[in-house]
């Protein structure tokens, strides 16, 4: 199952954005990663406010244990974070 996350960083946390980015990017993009696509989401000056990501998992707690292995997520940037079961329906890759 497919799962749109949105990620809201904490007020003033770029810094912590920035230390942990390229970790960050490494688990998201390794070859075993349930991430299937991310990106950052931007604020009205164009800097990362938040990240966007479909996840696959079996099931809500999967997802769960997946996000908690996040690096951000274990630098605590997020202040919310919030997923929906999604369906990629438009351009998606095969197998999804």
């Amino acid at each position: 199952m497919l799962f749109a996350v949105t990620c809201t960083d904490r007020q003033g946390a770029l810094d912590v954005r920035l230390k942990h980015r390229s970790e960050h990017l490494l688990w998201a993009s390794d070859e075993a990663s349930p991430v299937k696509m991310a990106g950052p989401l931007l604020g009205g000056e164009g800097d990362p406010v938040g990240s966007l990501l479909i996840i696959e998992a079996a099931d809500e707690e999967g997802l769960r244990e997946i996000l908690a292995t996040d690096p951000y997520a274990k630098a605590d940037l997020f202040s919310d974070v919030f997923w929906i079961p999604f369906k990629w329906t438009v351009k998606a890759p095969e197998g999804l």
